[in-house]
């Protein structure tokens, strides 16, 4: 989560729609898990992806500047930001910082336990990995060797083969820090360098799209193939199977060739569209492809010849989202409309959650779409413009389309299926109307039945979402407004309808007649319109950059906020109404408290906030900035716990939020000595002698004590295991002439009742017990003896260290019976009521004495010592609880009243 001071109400949590930049990915394998991973650059941070199933694993923290170059060994992820390069450990923390380049780190190549990194100044550098000690320095020339490529060739101990952007290719020994050979080149830039499943063999890419297929040991090349779509930006070897070479250009196409007829065997047309880098799962028919346009995907090749399809794939939008609203109650999908055309649905919950609407296009049939083809239209033209403003609802969504967008400079609103994840059937146009006018409002009612469309000539029309069907317009001589429509609104019972016009009038419509209810002059023309429908409050945002909020039942402005020092590009109500939240092109996301009329919160972004809108839920705020392609989510602290919020002053001054996605950057500090650490505080046993301490013991360790018997009868086993009959080895017999077995009078157990058993055969509990009556005050037998305080600490610590069976023996083996002694009933007793007395463990010495009294009070009525005992403690036991009872009566009391009484 991201850090950082500016808001006491909102934190950032994660970007969503973000998965890879122009970076180019890495692959990993991890041996313990046996699986690959994928590692891709997001500006300041890295995500790690698992092959299989393009799930996250991990974000890393931030870094203080944007990742230029990614690289990755069997234990670490190295990712170069400006002149520094980072290890990162656990693909999360930062373990090494390498410090020693001047200009901007451009590669970066893992070379056993040494790392090779090259930057804009000419200036190669190999380090040591796990000291960050440099092992090598390497001076170039720009002019005459300007470094562009690095790699290992397989088997070549302590080798690098450099490429440069003249042409050139030089051989060195590390180890030596000598030049062994100089390439001639091609006459063409060397953009990128692969190893070959072949020894000796690696691939070049030019930057004038020829692919080199090269032997260094003998300086031959083997083959030569070329491109037409530009410079080679990757290449990839195939490790599975048939030799196939895979490349890829900076118009986003991949060209697959045939290494064996020399010649293309596939084309994958149009798969990013940017430049695109590539590379083979080894031993797998994967190939995985990322580019700037924010997508990765996995390509399974399985068809005849080099035949291709997509296997799984993520990605996001390629231009800057322009509008963001949540779609349905339950606050787990955004919708988000982008500048590249798209409509796209992010989960909150799961990446594999997200749905890709599309693109619209003028004509959905395909009979028509190949009728254009055929008269020279092209695929790009059929493409609809990006979204300016859309609507959804969800109450009709699986009866046909619940969401209308409206396109810039068209006219015509589009309608889509979210079920379905396409554009829906319909295009909504109204009746004579000029030609160069624009739709630039929408609203869908409640229902989900009818859409109400505003245009730039200020008019007002209403559709039917089932069949597509114009239903009439609104305002006299069908226009509603002296100026293009900014806004429209509907009620949640369609009882009303709601446009604000550049004229600077909010117009108050019946829906269902269409005629005029009123109207407020707002004195400045709204730049944005919300509505909460809940409550009936209704938000502009004026061109003078004031903020007016109006009651539509009464149809006054009842609150008016002034702060923002830009214009207000888009608002959000929080779901009970409270909150109005505002971003502005001042980079600042305020959230003003509708009954106080006062700003509570203000921070500053990186971007401007160009749509903002808050969960159905309360849990989540997103927003969408200037050139940033993911969606925004900040949590609202105030679900987590209390959040003083307290009026800005007027010239509050905002402090600014790092982006969500990575842990802000934070220097290490410096090592300095420890300080004597304050000694940890430590709570008294007893607080006060007027208090009850309960013990810190679990439940289970004393409230089932009386249910004992039912516990164990419940868990005895239906059938146990049946024991033959045997007679004992040795039969005891009387001794005399004739040989007889000796029987036992009274059975064999009729001496030992009512026999105390020998000190040496007592418990700990019992011998303690009996220390305490050995030192009791008075004179007498052992049952008149009372033990003191102190004594009777020892053997209540012991029962509190035993479990619900142990408490259980211990207690039973107490009476003559058991074995044990009368006296050691009445010390049990003053053990009970010197706990009360004290005030501790009030719950244990109720659980223990109850369990007590089940087992013993016949043997106690049958003592007149153990009944007088047993007096003595009824008058403590009965104070106590009356005391008890009394403050539980009072809370009780106090709970209802609030519950219930009018506030």
């Amino acid at each position: 989560m991201a850090g950082g001071g500016g808001s006491c109400l909102f934190s950032g949590f994660r970007q969503l729609g973000l998965y890879c930049n122009h970076v180019p990915h890495v692959l990993r394998y991890h041996s313990k898990h046996r699986e690959f991973y994928l590692v891709t650059s997001v500006g300041k941070c890295f995500h790690t992806y698992n092959v299989n199933r393009l799930g996250i694993v991990a974000v890393s923290n931030g870094l203080p500047d944007e990742i230029t170059c990614l690289a990755a060994d069997r234990m670490l992820v190295f990712a170069a930001a400006g002149t520094l390069v980072y290890a990162f450990a656990r693909n999360k923390e930062v373990v090494q910082t390498y410090r020693g380049h001047r200009r901007e780190v451009r590669s970066l190549l893992p070379f056993g336990d040494q790392l090779v990194s090259a930057d804009a100044g000419g200036l190669v550098i190999v380090w040591d990995v796990r000291g960050g000690d440099v092992y090598l320095e390497l001076t170039f020339d720009p002019a005459t060797f300007a470094v562009s490529a690095m790699m290992h060739p397989s088997t070549y101990l302590n080798k690098v083969l450099l490429g440069s952007t003249q042409g050139t290719l030089q051989l060195w020994n590390l180890k030596t820090s000598k030049l062994l050979y100089t390439f001639a080149g091609w006459s063409a830039g060397v953009t990128v360098l692969e190893q070959s499943p072949a020894v000796d063999v690696v691939g070049v890419g030019t930057s004038t799209g020829r692919i080199v297929v090269h032997n260094i040991r003998a300086d031959e090349t083997l083959m030569s193939f070329t491109q037409d779509w530009g410079p080679v930006t990757s290449l990839a070897f195939r490790t599975d199977g048939p030799p196939m070479l895979a490349a890829g250009s900076p118009q986003g196409h991949v060209t697959l060739w045939d290494l064996e007829r020399r010649r293309a065997a596939g084309q994958l047309a149009s798969a990013h569209r940017t430049a695109v880098s590539l590379s083979f799962v080894h031993g797998q028919p994967l190939l995985v492809s990322n580019a700037a346009d924010n997508a990765l995907k996995v390509w399974f090749l399985d068809g005849e010849g080099g035949g291709s399809r997509l296997l799984r794939s993520r990605w996001g939008h390629a231009a800057p989202p322009a509008l963001v609203r949540h779609h349905a109650d339950d606050g787990k999908n955004i919708l988000s409309a982008g500048q590249d055309g798209t409509l796209q649905s992010f989960s909150t919950i799961h990446d594999r959650l997200n749905k890709n609407l599309g693109h619209g296009s003028v004509n959905k049939k395909k009979e028509q779409k190949k009728k254009k083809k055929k008269d020279g239209w092209s695929y790009e033209e059929l493409r609809l413009p990006a979204i300016t403003a859309f609507s959804s609802a969800a109450a009709r969504q699986a009866d046909w389309d619940g969401i209308v967008a409206c396109h810039r400079g068209r006219l015509a609103t589009s309608t889509w299926n979210y079920r379905q994840c396409s554009m829906g059937a319909h295009h909504l146009r109204p009746p004579g109307v000029r030609a160069d006018a624009v739709a630039t409002a929408v609203d869908i009612t409640s229902c989900g039945n009818f859409a109400v469309v505003g245009s730039s000539c200020g008019r007002l029309d209403v559709y039917n979402l089932q069949s597509g069907q114009h239903r009439g317009c609104y305002g006299d001589q069908e226009q509603a407004h002296g100026g293009a429509v900014r806004g429209v609104a509907t009620d949640a019972l369609n009882q009303q309808m709601l446009s604000a016009g550049a004229d600077g009038l909010l117009k108050f419509w019946r829906f269902k007649s269409r005629q005029q209810d009123g109207q407020l002059d707002l004195q400045a023309a709204p730049a944005a319109v919300r509505l909460h429908r809940e409550s009936g409050m209704l938000a502009l945002a004026l061109d003078d950059l004031t903020l007016v909020l109006v009651d539509v039942e009464t149809k006054r402005a009842v609150r008016k906020f002034a702060g923002h020092r830009a214009q207000t590009n888009d608002m959000t109500f929080s779901p009970d109404g409270r909150w109005l939240i505002t971003g502005g092109m001042d980079c600042t996301i305020r959230t003003w408290d509708i009954p106080s009329g006062s700003l509570v919160d203000c921070f500053l972004v990186w971007a401007a906030p160009v749509s903002v809108s808050m969960s159905p839920t309360g849990d989540f705020l997103a927003t969408s900035h200037v050139d940033t392609l993911g969606i925004c989510l900040w949590t609202n602290r105030s679900l987590r716990g209390p959040v003083g919020l307290r009026p800005l002053p007027a010239d509050h001054q905002p402090e600014e939020e790092t982006a969500p996605g990575g842990g802000a950057w934070r220097e290490e500090p410096e090592e300095e000595e420890p300080e004597d650490e304050p000694e940890a505080y430590a709570s008294a046993e007893q607080l006060g002698a007027e208090l009850l301490t309960l013990s810190r013991l679990p439940e289970s360790r004393w409230k089932h004590l009386l249910s004992l018997d039912a516990i164990k009868k419940r868990n005895k086993p239906a059938a146990g295991p049946v024991k033959g009959m045997t007679a004992p080895f040795f039969l005891p017999t009387v001794p005399g002439l004739t040989p007889r077995f000796s029987v036992p009078e009274g059975g064999p157990q009729s001496e030992a009742l009512g026999r105390r058993l020998p000190s040496q055969m007592l418990s700990k509990f019992a011998l303690a017990l009996e220390a305490c009556l050995d030192a009791g005050s008075g004179e007498g037998n052992d049952a008149t003896r009372v033990p003191t305080s102190r004594a009777l600490a020892l053997p209540a610590e012991l029962l509190k260290s035993l479990g619900p069976s142990g408490v259980s023996l211990e207690l039973s083996a107490l009476s003559p019976q058991g074995g044990g002694a009368p006296g050691l009933l009445v010390a049990f007793v003053a053990m009970i009521e010197d706990m009360l007395a004290g005030g501790r463990d009030y719950d244990l010495a109720h659980a223990y004495l109850a369990l007590f009294l089940k087992l013993h009070l016949r043997s106690l009525t049958e003592d007149a010592v153990a009944v007088e005992a047993l007096l003595r403690l009824s008058t403590p036991l009965e104070t106590k609880w009356a005391e008890l009872r009394a403050s539980f009566n009072q809370s009780l009391c106090l709970l209802t009243y609030a519950k219930s009484a009018l506030l």
